[in-house]
């Protein structure tokens, strides 16, 4: 048992850390083009593996890791506490909520089908959680940046989907591609658990 939770705490770490790299290199290779926060990247695949892996805790822990990461380092964009709490505590800790339907998976078997549905599912729930956390915020105390006679609401959610729906998608299929490779590596938990 004792392994057991030194092993879930040394992966949370480094799914953690990994997430946080992958942030910032889609921050770099995004060139800023979104100028009030948000790039397209690959962060949300290791909060997503965690939940595979773990369940909800795995994944919520490793998401609010990843979000207190860009805010000590210096990486957040944050206007109010509140916002900062919102874009980066909540919305990468309701990403781990994707492991509802992961820990399905666990007990599923070998049906291949069902697990890539619940595998899509849980991709599309946790990233759901997320854009609905940036889209509130982008209402709340970014709308000063909307376009005269532009709706707020419009605003957010265009410039959340601009790059939330691309973040979807290549996470979406690496995730996939991970889970269609090596399932075995992806779900089975360790012999001595």
């Amino acid at each position: 048992m004792r392994n057991n939770r030194l092993l879930y705490l040394v992966e949370v770490a480094i799914f953690a850390a990994m997430a946080f790299v992958f942030d910032l290199l889609g921050t770099i290779m995004s060139f800023s083009l979104w100028p009030q926060g948000g790039s397209v990247s690959i962060a949300m695949v290791p909060v997503f593996l965690m939940a595979l892996r773990w369940g909800v805790k795995g994944g919520v822990v490793t998401g609010l890791l990843l979000g207190l990461l860009q805010i000590v380092s210096g990486t957040a964009y944050i206007l109010t506490p509140i916002q900062g709490i919102l874009d980066y505590i909540v919305a990468f800790s309701v990403v781990g909520l994707s492991g509802l339907l992961f820990s399905l998976i666990q007990t599923n078997g070998n049906n291949r089908m069902v697990n890539v549905l619940y595998v899509v599912f849980g991709i599309l729930l946790g990233s759901s959680l997320r854009f609905l956390a940036h889209f509130i915020g982008g209402i709340v105390f970014f709308g000063a940046g909307a376009a005269d006679g532009q709706s707020v609401i419009m605003f957010s959610l265009l410039y959340n989907l601009s790059y939330m729906l691309p973040s979807v998608l290549v996470s979406g299929g690496v995730i996939l591609l991970l889970f269609s490779s090596a399932p075995r590596l992806l779900l089975k938990k360790p012999a001595y658990q």
